[in-house]
């Protein structure tokens, strides 16, 4: 007799952490940098602003390796806030991760491989037309056909066997990787005397200026629903927060090795160390890229780089005409290895719903052959062409990214509420700095939330409305898995 079909681990520590490497690097920390300096207008806050990211997520990094090692099943995130707070915050999180965030990314991304791609080949392009509907961006263009062949590749091969869709991830990351480490080692060669005596000064005064306790700093109001609207003058604390909104998310994504905790050899030990090393290095890179940019470019080339791609600019000092198209291949391998990971990972979760009798019942199978969730991956490749199509995954994506740093805080609070009512389930590994840490994270995520719904609402409300609408879709589930079992 045959069992029934199981989770293979077929991923070991380096393919974990290559998924919490992979996942994180898109094309954000090529392109945030340049807004992100026009709100803050010193080098020294921008530092500041990718240090405080760097705190951050490797806070929630560390935190979640604990919720990660005491319960090493697929879902992840979706099964902590189940645990923790009840079944309803899990559907919540999983049916926003469904609607926009894992699917919207993935579109977003497959866009911008498009995008890249026409460095190359011009006629890849999204005023490029093959079927248009009205005067927006509805329809199908050669950038996004590009997108949807890009997600149909790569779903097909994650259906294929999870140790085939680690093994492009690996590769992927390890090349994306090296990218960034180019990037990096360019700013050594083409550094600019110009640029350093601007940014940083014979001292360094230059640096610092405008970073002060008492300057004050414009920030514009964001309107919804005709709340809002203006500009106001705050301090540094205000500022920083603001633009969290580039830096932390383009830092986002590194939960989702814990979506695959079912496919990782001794996930009580692999799942912590993943998150903390992969995290911690691509914040390192990160962080060094920014002091790249202020090495080659000065602030205010930065902030007005052409189409906000500042690494572009960086390559086009050092090499020329060249240098867009080098770095054009950088964000190819980027984006490629980026969409591989979301995509592997989000399907899990899915998965995990279904069990719980809270989504699609196929998509709760997993292949008989392959022993991967082959339902779910089609049903979340079907959406994300959709949003690919629809031509509105961008502004989707912005309006929900709140949700999600509001997802890590109750997570993260969820981990407190285990330490109550589960003090004897065993924890192979314990949140370091637990309680402080986990509750600095809390404090400034809060902070940045309450920010973020004063000065930028127009990102806000709409999210936390797409999280609502899943309320009743809950209901829904719940009673046909009710009515299933009579």
């Amino acid at each position: 007799m045959s069992s029934a079909p199981h989770f293979v681990q077929g991923m070991g520590l380096f393919s974990a952490t290559a998924i919490v490497m992979g996942s994180m690097i898109g094309s954000g920390i090529f392109i945030v940098s340049a807004d992100m300096s026009r709100v803050l207008g010193s080098p020294a806050l921008l530092i500041a602003a990718w240090l405080v990211t760097a705190l951050m997520t490797i806070i929630g990094a560390l935190s979640y390796g604990e919720l990660a090692a005491m319960m090493p099943k697929a879902g992840g995130q979706y099964v902590y806030l189940r645990e923790s707070l009840g079944p309803i915050w899990g559907f919540l999180y999983g049916w926003t991760l469904f609607a926009v965030i894992q699917t919207g990314t993935v579109a977003a991304v497959g866009v911008a491989f498009g995008k890249f791609l026409g460095v190359f080949f011009p006629s890849v392009s999204q005023t490029n037309w093959i079927w248009h509907v009205g005067s927006g961006n509805v329809g199908l263009s050669t950038a996004n056909l590009t997108a949807i062949v890009m997600i149909t590749l790569l779903t097909y091969l994650n259906t294929r066997g999870i140790k085939l869709g680690a093994a492009v991830q690996n590769v992927f990351t390890s090349a994306k990787v090296l990218a960034l480490l180019g990037v990096i080692a360019v700013g050594f060669v083409a550094k600019n005397a110009t640029a350093i005596l601007t940014n940083f000064g014979a001292g360094w005064e230059n640096f610092w200026a405008g970073s002060g306790w008492g300057v004050r700093h414009p920030v514009g109001i964001g309107s919804f629903l005709g709340l809002g609207g203006g500009s106001a003058m705050v301090g540094i604390f205000t500022v920083v927060a603001v633009v969290q909104v580039g830096s932390l998310f383009s830092s986002d994504s590194w939960n989702n090795v814990t979506f695959t905790a079912g496919e990782i050899r001794n996930p009580k030990r692999n799942l912590p160390l993943s998150l903390a090393i992969g995290t911690g290095t691509v914040l390192l890179l990160y962080i060094a890229c920014n002091f790249v940019y202020l090495s080659v470019l000065p602030m205010t080339a930065i902030q007005n780089a052409p189409q906000d791609r500042v690494a572009t600019a960086v390559m086009q000092v050092a090499f020329g005409p060249v240098g867009a198209k080098l770095m054009a291949a950088a964000i190819l391998i980027s984006t490629f290895g980026c969409a591989n990971g979301i995509l592997l990972s989000g399907a899990r979760v899915y998965y995990a719903m279904s069990r719980d009798g809270l989504f699609f019942k196929s998509t709760g199978v997993l292949d008989a052959k392959t022993g991967v969730p082959k339902n779910s991956l089609w049903m979340q490749w079907g959406w994300t062409c959709l949003l690919c199509l629809s031509g509105s995954y961008g502004q989707l994506l912005d309006y929900v990214m709140f949700a999600v740093l509001v997802f890590y805080v109750l997570t993260i609070v969820g981990l407190f509420v285990l330490r109550r009512t589960r003090p004897d389930v065993p924890r192979p590994y314990k949140a370091f700095g637990y309680p402080v840490l986990p509750a600095l994270y809390i404090v400034m995520a809060t902070w940045i939330c309450g920010v973020l719904l004063r000065y930028k609402p127009q990102y806000t409300w709409p999210g936390l409305l797409l999280v609502l609408l899943g309320v009743p879709v809950y209901w829904v589930w719940k009673r046909r898995a009710a009515s299933s079992t009579l």
